[in-house]
């Protein structure tokens, strides 16, 4: 089949109509899906073509049989895990991504998306208070940005015990010791296992999942002296939204010689707001970071951000020295010694038009919006009979619960087939919770108000 550049206006037209459409129906459709996964794939049912279709009768036929299984996670009153909607001027970014097709691993072949992604990295650091001189890199995202942090450490304290990680890998390298909160989020135990570092040590928490840091001093004093140590701290509990405290925390760390490494998936961007910065306290010690910034900074999906204070770390763990076929560019890290991929889209590009949409007053205003829906919500449930909410309502997420387990989860099933509302059922200190993540930019008071009303409904409706 011939191709030409009308294909491309015709294919474009109409994801922009069936783009448009979907957009304009997010804010009043219930938010489940209608169709479940074996209606879609029966939809698609067949096999491969013998031949092709013009490349708009595609688009169509992809929008017919997969918008009736979309879930509506860019609505104001989804508060599922923990996932943002999308900016529009990050929507409109990504689009161009596609179309201009630019593999973003390198800064000379590629200029115009890398000088827009080392923008968007100089801008990242002003926002959160952190170091001007660390390196940023944007992975795919919150698991590989927890991965990038923790390998450079990896290679860092391996390094000053002597250990060159790359030329001789882990066997017979020192002990590595990792320690982090027995209420760290999965994809820090995923990162370690990638890294081959299996589970950490675990170190007592608080009631609201904080580490607590002189648990954290008393593990420290028992690694042996010498051997290589990685902290890892959090901002931003999965389910209280608590953090844990960097100031004391990171201090124990440094004196035995820890890297520190913070992840922040949506609570790392508490230091761009002023009124919540506090949470945030001491946080810009650490060496390393990593968030999703799909979450809290609502751009598309596939974007991680990783941040790590010592440039030569980073390059260390990811750089490719011995591939001569690549491009170098002196002076400046090339965008493929930052992650893991050496090919990828610009993911930086979007980031760079959340920033230039909402400006530093308008990040802050974002996340003191998010925290403050959930302290609206909060205070909304606890006026329902029955309702519990567990948590002390520090930034964005609420855990509730309604007696005994069976009827939290009761009461769960009967929120999503209401589906005005999605709400995630979760077990917090071994009870079943319900779990209200406020992640969206667009949830406003009347998405507060409807939410409140779906779970009141829910509740008088279950025995």
């Amino acid at each position: 089949m011939t191709m030409h550049g009308g294909d491309h206006v015709a294919a474009l037209d109409a994801a922009a109509e069936h783009a448009r459409d979907w957009l304009a129906s997010v804010g009043e459709r219930a938010v489940p899906p209608r169709s479940d996964i074996d209606a879609v794939l029966a939809a698609l049912a067949g096999p491969l073509p013998e031949h092709g279709t013009a490349p708009r009768d595609v688009v169509d036929e992809l929008a017919a049989a997969v918008e009736p299984g979309l879930m509506a996670i860019g609505s104001g009153r989804f508060f599922g895990w923990v996932m943002g909607g999308t900016l529009p001027a990050s929507l409109g970014a990504d689009v161009l991504v596609s179309a201009w097709d630019q593999n973003a691993g390198m800064r000379t072949p590629t200029p115009g998306v890398v000088a827009v992604e080392e923008t968007a990295a100089r801008w990242l650091l002003e926002a959160l208070g952190l170091p001007a001189t660390a390196e940023v890199g944007f992975p795919t995202g919150g698991t590989t940005a927890n991965l990038v942090g923790l390998a450079a450490g990896r290679h860092a304290v391996l390094a000053r015990a002597g250990w060159d990680v790359n030329e001789r890998g882990l066997i017979g390298a020192p002990p590595l010791h990792v320690l982090a909160g027995e209420e760290r989020h999965d994809s820090v135990d995923l990162a370690l296992r990638y890294l081959g570092l299996g589970l950490p040590r675990t170190v007592a928490v608080d009631d609201q999942g904080r580490l607590r840091a002189d648990a954290l001093a008393a593990a420290l004093d028992a690694v042996p002296d010498g051997e290589p140590v990685l902290v890892v701290l959090q901002a931003g509990n999965l389910h209280s939204g608590a953090f844990d405290p960097f100031g004391p925390a990171i201090a124990a760390a440094h004196a035995h010689r820890a890297w520190v490494h913070v992840d922040g998936a949506f609570g790392l961007w508490a230091a761009a707001s002023p009124e919540l910065a506090h949470l945030a306290d001491g946080m810009s010690g650490a060496d390393s970071w990593a968030t999703d910034a799909h979450k809290t900074l609502n751009v598309p999906y596939d974007c991680g951000i990783a941040i790590v204070r010592d440039p030569l770390a980073v390059r260390a763990a990811f750089g490719a020295h011995a591939a001569a076929y690549l491009f170098d560019a002196p002076g400046a890290a090339n965008p493929y010694e930052k992650v893991p991929e050496m090919s990828r889209r610009a993911r930086g590009v979007p980031v760079w038009a959340a920033l230039r949409q909402l400006g530093r007053a308008g990040v802050a205003g974002l996340v003191d919006g998010l925290a403050a829906n959930a302290r609206a919500i909060a205070a909304g449930l606890a006026t329902i009979d029955g309702v519990e909410v567990l948590n002390d309502v520090v930034y964005t997420q609420v855990v509730l619960a309604l007696g005994d387990d069976d009827r939290t989860r009761a009461v769960g099933a009967a929120i999503l087939a209401d589906g005005d509302t999605w709400i995630s059922g979760s077990v917090w200190h071994g009870r079943a919770v319900l779990r209200v993540s406020v992640s969206n930019w667009s949830t406003d008071a009347d998405d507060v108000a409807r939410t409140l009303a779906a779970v009141r409904r829910a509740v008088e409706a279950t025995p």
